[in-house]
């Protein structure tokens, strides 16, 4: 290996740390990708490489999320790593560090929506299905609704409806909810 690639790999690494000591939320593997991607030029298989390294080398500890029947794999920096990364900051020059700013500014809070906005459908028979709809931050749900659809489709469209327009249903639903009617 060079001596270029070897810096290249080293910057990879402390990218990486960078962005998890700078993110102070559940981050997935997927996640963290779309936050670098911006960044650095970076394949997915050599960023997959690099993350197990350093969760192998314990910079970077993973623990599984239980999501209604979905776990998710999530990484979080280690002390072990906030301190690696105090040492190693400097062989990140500065652009990278502001493309990194900026790409978690500009892709976190669509990240979030993505994780916080929840649905999922789950057929009851071959006619109807319960759909699931809900807001979550922090880990704590803070709206569910279950709603019943009468097909497939209908638990889909409600499905894809509440993924795209939560942040409007959300208030509608609320005000319905607490407006006073005698």
């Amino acid at each position: 290996m060079s001596e270029n690639t070897d810096n290249s790999l080293a910057q990879d690494k402390v990218l990486i740390l960078y962005i998890l000591n700078k993110v102070n939320y559940n981050v997935t593997e997927s996640d963290l990708f779309k936050l670098i991607s911006p960044v650095n030029d970076i394949n997915y298989f050599y960023f997959k490489q690099i993350l197990t390294d350093l969760v192998d080398s314990k910079l970077i500890e993973t623990y599984t999320k239980d999501e209604e029947d979905n776990n998710k794999i999530i990484y979080k920096i280690t002390l072990e790593g906030k301190n690696s990364l105090d040492l190693t900051i400097d062989i990140l020059p500065g652009l990278i560090k502001l493309k990194a700013d900026i790409s978690i500014k500009n892709e976190f809070s669509h990240i979030i929506d993505e994780n916080s906005i929840v649905t999922e459908y789950i057929p009851e028979n071959e006619q109807s299905y319960t759909v699931k709809c809900k807001i979550v931050e922090n880990n704590a749900t803070l709206f569910e609704l279950k709603v019943f659809a009468g097909s497939n489709e209908q638990a889909k469209q409600i499905s894809d409806n509440w993924k795209k327009n939560a942040f409007t249903i959300y208030p509608q639903i609320l005000k319905l909810l607490t407006d006073k009617k005698e």
